[in-house]
């Protein structure tokens, strides 16, 4: 914890507010690249399928991890190896059921339904009512993102976003879990292997020697660095300093950068009434980040563990 001075607050533009507001940034840059490698994952579903998809994103990023953080797998409790594989099958069924989501809906109302996860995660696990009040002015920007109903989307593709929602949820909890229980990215990077080996035999199924092409393994390299190597291990360091309740708060913003992801890749236009949601998501992220960096003054030193 960086000096605070005498009075136990920090200064406006001192240490304290600095490393309050440094994981927030973390989480911010994972969301921007994981809707951006999420928009280029449906521009190379027409290549390898949906499952396809997944098998290359989650088999390149393990493979990038293992190499980068070379994990040691000896000296770990029972209670570890249960923590990374929990954490790699949730992350394994949050990827697989997103993108079978997002083969039949649109992106942004596909990354709407299924921040409703985080959302419900946020207001059981805050223990402040404040953090309530963010996570519904979030929710009501959810959906006005989704034109104030899904009525007319794929029931299906409905279905699958919000089971990744719930996949969601889990692996804010066990990314927590695995970065207090793990050094560095080392979970990190045995759940991702874990995922891969889970994932692979569907992948195979329905793609077959499709995952073998040049181009398509280039381009699943590509989503696999920007909607996995990259936010995961963003979010992973950040949920070390970051209680869940606000990161799962700072999660409403992914449907916004999803539709910005979905016009600047997928030429998916932006409404009037989507503007308005976005800012409505906008407003509710930046009220969770004052009132985490209000509580990190508040408390003074230790207040950097999370709750």
């Amino acid at each position: 914890m960086a000096p605070v001075p005498a009075a136990g607050v920090p200064t406006a533009g001192g240490p304290g507010r600095r490393r309050a507001l440094g994981p927030v940034g973390l989480v911010l840059a994972g969301g921007v690249s994981v809707q951006f490698g999420g928009a280029l994952a449906v521009s190379l579903m027409p290549r390898a399928g949906a499952l396809g998809v997944v098998t290359l994103r989650l088999l390149v990023a393990a493979i990038v991890l293992l190499v980068v953080c070379r994990p040691k797998v000896r000296g770990h409790s029972r209670a570890d190896w249960n923590t990374v594989v929990v954490f790699g099958l949730a992350m394994a069924a949050m990827n697989g059921l997103f993108y079978q989501s997002v083969a039949r809906i649109p992106l942004g109302p596909a990354v709407t339904l299924e921040v409703l996860g985080p959302l419900a995660l946020s207001v059981l696990a805050s223990r402040r009512a404040l953090n309530a009040v963010w996570a519904a002015l979030a929710l009501g920007g959810v959906f006005l993102l989704g034109g104030g109903g899904f009525s007319s989307l794929d029931p299906a593709g409905v279905a699958f976003a919000l089971g990744a929602g719930a996949m969601w949820a889990a692996y804010i909890i066990f990314s927590a879990r695995t970065g207090r229980r793990f050094p560095q990215a080392d979970g990190l990077a045995l759940a991702m292997a874990v995922a891969a080996v889970a994932f692979l035999p569907l992948g195979i199924v329905e793609s077959g020697s499709k995952l073998l092409v040049p181009t398509t393994v280039a381009l699943g390299a590509a989503v696999a660095v920007l909607s996995s190597v990259l936010p995961y291990t963003l979010e992973l360091v950040a949920l070390r300093r970051l209680p869940a309740s606000t990161f799962a708060i700072l999660m409403s913003l992914e449907p916004a950068v999803a539709a910005i992801a979905g016009f600047l890749v997928l030429d998916q236009t932006l409404s009037l009434v989507q503007s308005l949601a976005i800012a409505l998501v906008v407003a509710a992220s930046m009220g969770a980040v004052r009132t985490q960096v209000g509580r990190r003054r508040g408390k003074g030193p230790g207040a950097d563990r999370p709750s």
